[in-house]
């Protein structure tokens, strides 16, 4: 075999090793742009080893990497077209909100699944690889991106196994995720924490809530992950952040947090 192509064949292979990231000390978030201040499009757990964008650069001090789909997005109802797909240009949001974040601009070619409907807006699963960015301080090396303390906290969620998909691949949930879906990764939500529980009236599925800013119901609160949930009537009518996972509920008209961490707003 001429040397020539040894060495060719060398340097790609030596290309294509460098787009793997060192792992991520923290559980990091995923910017959709180089800026701090943007709308995060998913986190990644600490010791994923993120995949650097190919088809992408980033300044100084970020990282552009690869993020395989299915995300949850959000778009207006009369944004959709007669056979319920989402009109190509729409703007997909990342909260049902018209000055929420983007997390895509559809496009014709796209793969959308409707989720969930939520009064002037639709729920959607897109199924696309988008780009995300990551800070950094060095080489490889993560900024911690989202390096609070919660108030009240679960214990640490056993590793993945081998075969489950790693990193990068798990992104934003989709809600049409079923409980044991690797691929539906904790967000964090914020709201107002709300009892469901009403003197007289029957019991909900769940005893709290996440109420958006008009007052409605966004989600359900699933609790049973957290300790110490003795102190969890402190956070009644309060502004919080919850960072867990979201899933439909068995009769699919709602939504579920499993929750990891909650703390104050």
């Amino acid at each position: 075999m001429p040397t020539k192509f040894l060495r060719t064949a060398a340097l790609a292979l030596g290309a294509l090793a460098s787009l793997a990231a060192a792992p991520l000390a923290v559980t990091t978030a995923v910017h959709t742009k180089p800026d701090p201040a943007s709308p995060a499009l998913t986190f990644l757990k600490a010791g994923t080893e993120p995949v650097a964008a190919a088809s992408a650069t980033a300044p100084d001090g970020w990282l552009a990497i690869d993020l395989p789909g299915p995300f949850e997005g959000y778009v207006e109802n009369k944004d959709l077209t007669k056979t319920l797909d989402v009109k190509p240009g729409v703007s997909i949001r990342l909260a049902p909100k018209p000055d929420s974040g983007v997390l895509a601009v559809a496009d014709k070619a796209d793969k959308t699944s409707i989720t969930g409907l939520h009064g002037k807006w639709t729920q959607i699963s897109l199924e696309k690889n988008l780009i995300g960015y990551i800070r950094i301080e060095g080489p490889g090396a993560s900024l911690p991106a989202i390096a609070t303390t919660p108030a009240v906290s679960a214990p640490t969620a056993p590793t993945a196994p081998t075969n489950a998909p790693a990193g990068p691949g798990q992104a934003a949930p989709s809600l049409n995720s079923g409980d044991n879906d690797s691929s539906a990764l904790p967000r964090q939500f914020a709201g107002k924490f709300v009892s469901t529980r009403r003197p007289l009236a029957p019991r909900r599925p769940y005893d709290y809530a996440l109420n958006d800013d008009a007052g409605k119901r966004y989600a359900y609160l699933d609790i049973s992950k957290l300790l110490l949930t003795e102190q969890i009537e402190n956070y009644v009518d309060r502004g919080v952040v919850v960072f867990g996972t979201a899933k439909n509920a068995p009769d699919g008209k709602e939504i579920v947090i499993t929750i990891e961490t909650l703390q104050l707003k």
